[in-house]
């Protein structure tokens, strides 16, 4: 199985322009990105995906593969669909954050795995809940899984609601799992994702997993024990640990 791995990078970030070059103890953050990915050895090519010419000068500039995508895009899986187009002979698509510079490898081989299984159509990954705090936080999207290992729904609310029970208890009745943000797709899937319209519940959450499974597709999951440390704002980058 041929997997290509891509990194949708930005400069034009509302809330922190130009990200994916800030210094991160010596390297930048898409180069640290990168050098953790072709750590994963099951992905075949590893390519920076960004429509950015600075970007895109810096990657090659390293070394590293790059590809120059359209300004238009909304989101990381459409840069995503749009370099694949140029590589047909992949099989699998990983579409790896490009604001996680500590990413671990075995994250990335963990959701490759769930791919050994031809019906997988695409894949993500999932945490148990440690706390109040993730429990409720809205930046951090928690996950509804059937017996399938399959997912059900994304919600920025906990869900489910524990009826009869504080708040506060709600994790000792239930154990609730939070997204980790990375995703496979098989080539096909992800063109045919990429052209569905907005759904009324991706508007309503802005989570865009919740188009495509409105509209029938399914998503496996798997656990991992492992966080993911994303840098959404210039002070994410204090809570780094190095």
């Amino acid at each position: 199985m041929n997997i290509l791995g891509i990194i949708p990078a930005r400069y034009a970030s509302t809330r922190f322009p130009g990200k994916p070059l800030v210094d991160i103890a010596g390297k930048s953050m898409i180069r640290r990105v990168y050098e953790q990915a072709k750590k994963c050895g099951g992905l075949s090519k590893v390519i920076v995906a960004t429509d950015d010419q600075r970007i895109f000068d810096h990657v090659t500039d390293f070394g590293g593969m790059a590809a120059m995508t359209s300004t238009a895009h909304q989101s990381g899986t459409d840069r995503c669909a749009e370099v694949a187009l140029e590589y047909p002979q992949y099989d699998v698509i990983i579409n790896i954050q490009g604001d996680e510079p500590f990413i671990d490898p075995e994250q990335i081989s963990k959701l490759i795995s769930c791919f050994k299984s031809p019906d997988t159509q695409i894949a993500t990954l999932i945490k148990k809940v440690q706390n109040e705090q993730e429990l409720f936080n809205a930046n951090s999207p928690k996950v509804l899984v059937n017996k399938h290992s399959e997912a059900i729904y994304f919600s920025r609310s906990p869900l489910p609601h524990i009826r009869g029970q504080e708040q506060q208890n709600w994790l000792q009745h239930f154990g609730y799992f939070k997204h980790i943000g990375i995703y496979g797709y098989r080539a096909d899937i992800l063109q045919q994702i990429t052209k569905l319209p907005v759904s009324p519940l991706e508007k309503a959450e802005s989570l865009e997993q919740l188009r495509w499974i409105e509209n029938g597709y399914r998503i496996k999951v798997a656990e991992t024990e492992l966080e993911t440390y994303a840098v959404d704002m210039p002070e994410d980058l204090k809570n780094l640990k190095m």
